[in-house]
């Protein structure tokens, strides 16, 4: 399988203070031949006037990020579609480690191993998180999950849910074939466990994730985990 174009596609709510340097993270890849669409699920601020210069589509969106994903692999050219978050950097040349990491070896989806942007604990949190990964095949949004366009497509894309859209997807994309774990690091904000605490965080998510495996309605967990008005 030849690779020949890369789709960024970054949902963003609210994400004035940080999208200027987001976008600008990603111009060497822009000047490599990606295209870089950003999808807002109706922003209160300017974050899409500010997105405007340095993106290749700014689109508008039901809010979610699943929805917004969505919507932005419909205008995607690229061969591979790869779903950062607005709050997360790819490491160095990503782009060749995506494209050439999938050529080799036959694999159709992946992600690159995580770490916070703080030290300390988090990087333990940081490592169970990519051995966690490695074992089950499940990735998570803040690992920069990356597919082949056929293999998002077969897959049905994300399912329109509130939370735990990347699970849900990589549960879909493992019945289609395990997937690509680049250990070069995605680095992304610890902002969440700074602002309700590390230990608190990490109960919360392992109780989400728990309460998701055992049929919790999507929704209620959203709102639990601080999503304000998603149904």
């Amino acid at each position: 399988m030849i690779c020949s174009k890369l789709s960024i596609i970054m949902p963003v709510l609210d994400e004035s203070a940080g999208i200027d340097a987001a976008l600008t993270a990603l111009a060497p890849y822009r000047e490599r031949g990606a295209e870089v669409i950003v999808v807002d699920g109706g922003s209160r601020d300017d974050t899409r006037l500010r997105a405007l210069p340095s993106a290749d589509y700014v689109l508008a969106a039901e809010r979610g990020r699943a929805t917004q994903m969505n919507a932005g692999s419909v205008v995607a050219r690229g061969d591979v579609l790869l779903f950062l978050h607005a709050d997360t950097l790819l490491p160095d040349k990503a782009d060749a480690l995506i494209l050439g990491g999938l050529a080799e070896s036959a694999r159709v989806w992946g992600r690159f191993d995580v770490r916070f942007d703080r030290r300390g604990l988090h990087s333990l949190v940081a490592l169970m998180m990519n051995i966690r990964s490695r074992l089950t095949g499940i990735a998570t949004g803040d690992q920069a999950m990356f597919a082949t366009r056929a293999a998002f497509d077969c897959a049905g894309g994300f399912p329109s849910i509130a939370l735990m859209e990347d699970v849900a997807l990589s549960v879909r994309l493992k019945r289609i074939g395990r997937p690509l774990c680049i250990r070069a690091c995605a680095t992304t904000s610890a902002r969440r466990w700074r602002r309700h605490g590390m230990f608190r965080t990490i109960f919360l998510m392992w109780w989400l994730r728990l309460a998701y495996f055992f049929g919790a309605d999507p929704a209620r967990l959203a709102r639990r985990y601080g999503y304000a008005c998603v149904e």
